[in-house]
C-alpha cells in the first residue's frame, strides 16, 4: 500500500489517498477474480471486449465483436450470388446485435419452390472459415456450433413478413433483440424467412467489407484457375497463329467473359419485368448481345470472349456462330473444361464460372443479374483499392459493361457499368437496375 500510496503522491496519513488507494485495490482484485462480473457502470467485461449493456450500439461495438453470444440464422438458398448476399445480411444482423455468426449451412442445390430438396452444404465447404474470420476481424465474426456452451439457452426470433412488417418494424424487432433480459441469452435463434428477403438496413460499403472476406477454398480456387489457364492458352494460340512473334512473348493474354442470359425461363421472367418496369432495358437477344460486345471500343482483335452460360445452352451451337471477325467464342464444353464443372454440384459450378468471370480483363453482364452486379461490384471495389483514377474511362483497370443498356454512342456498345459505392442499400444489386454509376 505504501508503493501505491508514494504513485499518487501521498502520504499514509491522507485520508484521500487512502480511499484511492482501496478503490484500486478493490479495481485489482476484481479483475482479477470476477473478470466476467458486470460493474456499476453496466459495463461488462468480456473475454473480447467491454460491452455498455445499457446503451447498445446499433452497428456492432467499435471494440469488436463478442465471442461469447451468438445468431443461428435458417440454411441459405437459392442461386449463388443470392446465397452470397444473403449471407452477407445475416452477418450484418449479427454486427448489429453485437453476436458472433454461428457457420451457417449454404445450399448446394437449386430448388426454388421444393424447400425440402435443397441439399445443405456447410460454408466452409465454399468459402475459407479461418480466412474470414482473419479479414472481417473486429468487423463481423463467424463462429462454429462447437463454441457454444449452452445449447439449451436459445431464443427463437421470428421474422416478420407481409406488406405490414415495416422497413421501421424489423429494425425496432433487431434493437429489442439488442439489449436488456434477451441480450442474456447465449444465442438467438432467428426462424421464418430466408435472409434474401429481410429488410436491408445496411449500405453497400458495408456489404462489400464482408463480399471481400469471402475466398473460395483452395480446391474450387484450383479448379478456377484450370479454366483461366485455358482461356488463356486458347487465346495465346490464337494470337500466335496471327503473329510467329506472339510465341515469344510470356504476357498473359486477356480475354473478355460474357455472362450470356438467354435461355427460356430468363426470357420470361425479364419480359415480365419489364412490363413491370416500363422499360425495355433488361431482356437482350443473343444478336444484341452479340453486337455491343464486338462494338466495345478499343477491343484488340482476335480475343477470346469466354460465355457463361447456363448448361441448357451448351448443346446450343448458334451461341457460339455469327460474333464476327477476331472474336473467338468459348463455353465451358468447347474449352474442354466441362469435366471439371460436372464433378461438382451446382453452387460449386456457379462459383468456378463465377471467379472465371470476377478475374477476366473486360466483363460484360446484364444489370438485372445478382450474378453480374456482383460481379462488377467486385471490380469497382478491387479498382478503389489501387487508388485507380480512370474507373469508367478507357484506360480502366478491370472494365465492365451492361449489354442490356446502350452506351448512348453511334457505336452501340455496351453501357460502362461500376457500382455506386455509396448507396445506401443493397437494393439495385440485389433486384437489379439500369441506372448504373457510369
Amino acid at each position: 500500500m505504501e508503493v501505491l500510496l508514494k504513485f499518487f503522491g501521498g502520504t499514509a496519513n491522507s485520508v484521500t489517498c487512502k480511499c484511492m488507494v482501496l478503490f484500486v485495490t478493490v479495481l485489482i482484485l476484481r479483475l482479477l477474480l470476477f473478470p466476467s462480473f458486470p460493474s456499476f457502470d453496466g459495463i461488462e467485461w468480456t473475454n473480447i471486449v467491454y460491452i455498455r449493456n445499457n446503451h447498445p450500439p446499433l452497428l456492432g461495438s467499435e471494440f469488436g465483436i463478442r465471442k461469447n453470444k451468438f445468431l443461428e440464422v435458417p440454411q441459405i438458398v437459392w442461386g449463388l450470388n443470392n446465397q452470397k448476399i444473403a449471407f452477407a445480411r445475416a452477418c450484418l444482423t449479427a454486427r448489429m446485435l453485437n453476436r458472433t455468426l454461428l457457420m451457417p449451412s449454404l445450399s448446394a442445390s437449386l430448388f426454388y419452390k421444393e424447400i425440402d430438396l435443397l441439399k445443405p452444404i456447410s460454408f466452409d465447404k465454399v468459402f475459407q472459415f479461418n480466412a474470414f474470420n482473419t479479414i472481417c476481424s473486429g468487423f463481423v465474426q463467424l463462429g462454429q456450433y462447437s463454441d457454444v456452451l449452452n445449447v439449451t439457452k436459445v431464443l427463437e426470433m421470428q421474422k416478420g413478413s407481409g406488406r405490414k412488417w415495416t422497413l421501421e418494424r424489423d429494425l425496432s424487432q433487431l434493437r429489442e433483440h439488442s439489449q436488456g433480459s434477451i441480450d442474456d441469452h447465449e444465442v438467438i435463434r432467428i426462424v421464418g424467412k430466408n435472409p434474401f428477403l429481410w429488410h436491408d438496413h445496411w449500405p453497400v460499403k458495408d456489404y462489400a467489407k464482408v463480399f471481400e472476406c469471402l475466398h473460395l477454398v483452395d480446391k474450387i480456387s484450383e479448379e478456377a484457375d484450370r479454366v483461366v489457364s485455358r482461356i488463356r492458352e486458347v487465346g495465346r494460340e490464337a494470337r500466335e497463329s496471327i503473329n510467329a512473334s506472339e510465341s515469344s512473348s510470356f504476357r498473359p493474354m486477356p480475354y473478355v467473359a460474357v455472362h450470356m442470359r438467354i435461355e427460356i425461363d430468363w426470357m420470361i421472367h425479364c419480359k415480365k419485368l419489364e412490363q413491370r418496369l416500363n422499360t425495355n432495358q433488361i431482356c437482350s437477344s443473343r444478336e444484341e448481345i452479340m453486337e455491343r460486345v464486338r462494338n466495345i471500343a478499343g477491343l484488340k482483335a482476335p480475343v477470346v470472349v469466354y460465355l457463361a452460360v447456363a448448361d441448357k445452352l451448351l448443346n446450343d451451337s448458334s451461341i457460339l456462330e455469327h460474333w464476327g471477325e477476331g472474336i473467338l467464342p468459348f463455353e465451358k464444353k468447347k474449352l474442354g473444361v466441362d469435366g471439371i464443372y460436372k464433378k461438382y454440384p451446382y453452387l460449386i459450378q456457379s462459383a468456378i464460372d463465377y471467379e472465371v468471370c470476377l478475374r477476366a480483363d473486360i466483363f460484360v453482364g446484364n444489370s438485372f443479374s445478382t450474378f453480374s452486379s456482383l460481379i462488377v461490384l467486385e471490380r469497382t471495389q478491387k479498382m478503389m483499392k489501387i487508388g485507380a483514377t480512370s474507373m469508367c474511362g478507357n484506360d480502366a483497370r478491370w472494365p465492365s459493361y451492361a449489354y442490356n443498356i446502350p452506351s448512348g454512342e453511334e457505336s452501340n456498345g455496351p453501357m460502362k457499368w461500376n457500382t455506386n459505392m455509396s448507396d445506401s442499400s443493397l437494393q439495385a444489386i440485389s433486384y437489379g437496375t439500369n441506372h448504373i454509376s457510369c
